[in-house]
């Protein structure tokens, strides 16, 4: 891979919620890592320079990180889109100066419109209310915002919490399922079937302490550190060479259902909430693309 259109920053571990199926396992016990400020800044003059389009934030809670404003800054210096992947739990005065700025965009997660059975997956009290007002006010204040449904236990009112979105005014709306990776392991290791076969096809996912995967989901593949090479380095360098072979041998299809092209790519803004994104979701857009599931 010499090229890169889209990177994602997992800037922090530390999370207000405990979600029964985070990816990232992610919680109030976690961390920044040990990557600077300045590291983040470095990270994303670096794929700037390599072509990227796009970045998305994410963590953990990316406005956890006191630094996330001059990331974004720095990345709409840049010519980036940013996209900011929060639990929109809480969203400070500065922040919604920040996500209001041409070329932000939101993402946010969501699971029921059941408060008691929203807040069991998310391990954490008075979130549904929290999350519900601030999409209202995500809208309100005309920031683009997509919402990613992950339907992760038996009896989850995932068609109702559609239909109380839409009512919000929310015109992007995905539907993923359980992933068993991180916290969404139940009765199997984390594996290529949980992944969309898009893996390091132009996108890559930097660490809290720097490390690279060819996704956010395939954390058991390292390919390297930015923190001692460059991202160009380890994009081009051997590491990922043969984790992209080893990617390759996951049927493309797989991703798709069969009404879907399946030589077509996901939405390189794909985007995880504490679940996989693009597919294998059975998820399809009337494009023939893979749906982007959050």
């Amino acid at each position: 891979m010499n090229d890169l259109s889209f990177v994602w920053l997992e800037i922090t571990g530390k999370c207000q919620l405990r979600c029964s199926h985070c990816y990232a396992e992610s919680g109030p016990g976690g961390t920044h890592g040990t990557m600077t400020s300045q590291d983040w800044e470095s990270v994303i003059d670096q794929a700037a320079s390599l072509g990227t389009r796009m970045v998305q934030f994410i963590g953990g809670e990316p406005t956890l990180h006191r630094g996330l404003p001059d990331m974004v800054s720095r990345a709409l210096d840049r010519g980036l889109t940013v996209e900011v992947f929060s639990n929109l739990v809480h969203v400070s005065a500065q922040l919604w100066d920040v996500f209001s700025r041409p070329g932000v965009r939101l993402a946010t997660s969501y699971y029921s419109d059941r408060s008691d059975q929203h807040e069991a997956i998310t391990q954490g009290r008075g979130s549904h209310a929290r999350t519900t007002a601030n999409i209202a006010e995500a809208l309100r204040r005309s920031i683009p915002l997509r919402v990613g449904l992950i339907d992760v236990q038996d009896g989850q009112r995932v068609e109702q919490a559609r239909a109380e979105l839409t009512v919000l005014g929310v015109t992007e709306i995905g539907v993923d399922r359980l992933r068993q990776v991180g916290r969404g392991v139940r009765d199997r290791y984390p594996d290529l079937s949980q992944l969309c076969g898009e893996c390091a096809r132009g996108k890559v996912a930097v660490s809290p302490t720097g490390d690279v995967w060819p996704c956010v989901f395939s954390r058991w593949m390292p390919v390297g550190n930015v923190r001692d090479r460059t991202l160009a380095e380890i994009i081009t360098g051997p590491a990922m060479a043969a984790a992209q072979q080893q990617l390759g041998a996951q049927p493309v299809y797989a991703r798709c259902n069969p009404g879907c092209c399946p030589s077509t790519m996901c939405d390189p803004s794909c985007s995880p909430s504490c679940s996989p994104s693009c597919a294998p979701a059975n998820n399809c857009r009337p494009t023939g693309n893979c749906a982007p599931n959050y």
